[in-house]
């Protein structure tokens, strides 16, 4: 019977006193170990399956932590953490009071940089890597693992330009499995799939023009070849690049059969790889298919439509237009300042772009709103998808800032909807035609109704409306979490709480705000961004304009620190947005 090896293992330094030729049953045993945890505790998979060697190998060649080494995108970094005293915490992957399921500094000295969003190891390791020579320090090593679809983004490249002139002593490893979450995209993909074909590319190599020492491509799950080619870098000075092959989902069928819906499936079978049963209820959409189910419906009629995401046309449901439409529809890749400019190149030509990003992502792209969006005024719509808290992806990932990062910039609107209904009306009202940029925001999850689609209708730009009547105080929400004041009504004094759903962050409906401020001495306010610059800023501001004073005005929102990971209803209740602190509230504020 064989000896459990990973059972032997806590850190690098017990990974390095086993020979060569035990790594092979070691990944085998990682492997295993990372499938048979994230079946029941759900997560990301197939990124971190496919470099299993890879993870292996570098800590096996490299003296980690004390040469540094950065995962990019982060989702493929569980190996990682597991190899590197994080092993009896694994199965707290991703929960409340867990560990992060990205790289995080303030979590383990192996991780050099935290990295949630793509794109950014290149540049990190490049200063590391300048700092350790300003140091003195000449021996240290500074590796970047990258994505194919992460180095596609416009800050690798720019990290490749200024590497290049250096002398830093820089590994990148390009991981190519043609994947990100759905398959990647562009011309440099298919450049690196012409390379790993053995067509003449290789003999007019892009890296190499940039003064790289290029190697590969070899294949990443052989791991004699990959432990041999590290070792030989590891001699050579001067920035350096090595290009691995490897399969997305390695070691579980289904995962390598299904890329896209592997990438982060839920619970599934460890053995089959089947995924859970779903039930047979029938329960209301998610925000995401909706707008991809709306966008098709408009498109179909509206031919000057198109639709644009940066990678995300699985997770932003665009790919139902994408199918049907590919002329109108298309997926940029990792370069979310290019998706915006090129809305707005396409809004300057009469087109009507629907741009969706995930909020978390669109800050991004936060000077291509304002400079070439917002300054020319030009009729760009913003789907914001994730918007506010998203779970268990934590900190990287949550939407909690773009109502007030879009809340300061001139001639754009915001409209939040409470529910689908309002999502596909109001994608209707700006397809009829708009002379100002427009940001939707939605959350990620599920909405309200099964009954959700309903003949359009239009929606007022600035307008908002009263839910429920009331005498005592005044809930002003924007967005999904007025949802939770419609289900608190039904616990609180009747005709004692008024509800007005405002819809509209910027322009605020300042006619109804003086019905209310006129009404009501208390105003609660309450929406799923940060509550500093967020909605409720404007609120006050607005009573504080119009000499509204003396009165009780409460702001809830989420608070001036970054939230952790764990389920979107562990995360309200932990900031005090859940709908019991509301109610408690409510009942304080009455009494």
């Amino acid at each position: 019977m064989k000896t459990n090896l990973l059972a032997q293992i806590n850190n690098p330094k017990d990974l390095r006193k086993l020979s060569k030729n035990q790594l092979k049953q070691v990944a085998k045993e990682l492997r295993d170990f990372i499938i048979d945890i994230v079946a029941t505790k759900e997560g990301h998979l197939g990124a971190s399956l496919g470099v299993v060697e890879l993870t292996i190998a570098l800590h096996y060649v490299f003296d980690t932590p004390n040469d540094l080494l950065i995962w990019d995108v982060g989702h493929q970094a569980y190996g990682h953490k597991i190899l590197t005293e994080r092993k009896d915490l694994f199965h707290t992957n991703r929960q409340l009071g867990g560990i992060s399921g990205f790289p995080k500094r303030t979590e383990s000295v192996y991780d050099a940089f935290g990295t949630g969003h793509s794109s950014t190891s290149i540049s990190a390791a490049l200063g590391m890597a300048i700092a350790s020579k300003i140091n003195g320090d000449l021996e240290k090593q500074h590796i970047a693992v990258i994505g194919d679809a992460s180095i596609a983004s416009g800050m690798a490249f720019e990290g490749l330009n200024h590497a290049g002139v250096t002398d830093a002593n820089l590994l990148i490893i390009l991981n190519d499995n043609a994947m990100g979450i759905d398959p990647s995209v562009g011309a440099l993909k298919n450049y690196f799939t012409n390379v790993k074909l053995g067509k003449k590319v290789r003999k007019n190599n892009i890296i190499e023009a940039l003064n790289f020492n290029y190697s590969g491509p070899i294949d990443g799950h052989n791991i004699e070849a990959v432990l041999a080619e590290l070792e030989r870098l590891k001699t050579i000075k001067g920035p350096k690049f090595l290009h691995i092959i490897t399969t997305k989902g390695k070691g579980l069928k289904k995962a390598e059969q299904d890329q896209v819906k592997y990438h982060a499936p839920g619970k599934f079978d460890k053995i089959t790889g089947e995924l859970a049963a779903k039930s047979n209820e029938i329960l209301p959409p998610r925000y995401q298919d909706v707008f991809g189910k709306t966008i098709l419906e408009l498109a179909l009629k509206n031919k000057k439509i198109v639709g644009i995401t940066p990678a995300m046309p699985t997770g932003s449901s665009l790919k139902l237009m994408i199918d049907q439409i590919p002329e109108r529809a298309f997926d940029v890749g990792i370069a979310e300042q290019h998706a915006v400019t090129l809305a707005a190149g396409m809004a300057t030509q009469g087109l009507m772009p629907f741009c969706t990003i995930y909020s978390t992502f669109l800050q991004r792209a936060y000077d291509q709103i304002i400079h070439d969006v917002a300054i020319q005024n030009l009729p760009v719509i913003f789907c914001i998808d994730r918007a506010g808290i998203v779970g268990e992806d934590g900190a990287t990932h949550h939407g909690v800032f773009d109502i007030a990062y879009l809340n300061c910039i001139p001639n754009l609107v915001i409209f939040a909807p409470l529910n689908e209904i309002e999502l596909r009306n109001m994608m209707y009202t700006a397809q009829l035609g708009i002379d100002f940029p427009l940001a939707i925001r939605y959350p990620r999850g599920r909405g309200t109704t099964t009954d959700w689609k309903q003949p359009f209708s239009t929606i007022k730009i600035g307008k908002g409306t009263c839910i429920s009547e009331g005498s005592k105080i005044a809930v002003l929400s924007v967005g999904t979490i007025g949802n939770t004041i419609i289900e608190l009504q039904k616990e609180l004094p009747k005709n004692a709480v008024a509800h007005f759903n405002m819809r509209f962050i910027k322009p605020l409906d300042t006619e109804l705000l003086h019905h209310i401020f006129k009404k009501f001495d208390t105003i609660i306010t309450v929406e799923d961004g940060s509550v500093i610059g967020g909605f409720g800023s404007s609120i006050v501001r607005f009573a504080s304009e119009n000499n509204y004073h003396n009165k009780t005005i409460r702001n809830l929102g989420i608070p001036d620190n970054f939230i952790e990971q764990g389920t979107v209803n562990q995360l309200f209740e932990s900031i005090n947005l859940s709908k019991e602190a509301i109610k408690n509230l409510l009942f304080e504020l009455m009494n």
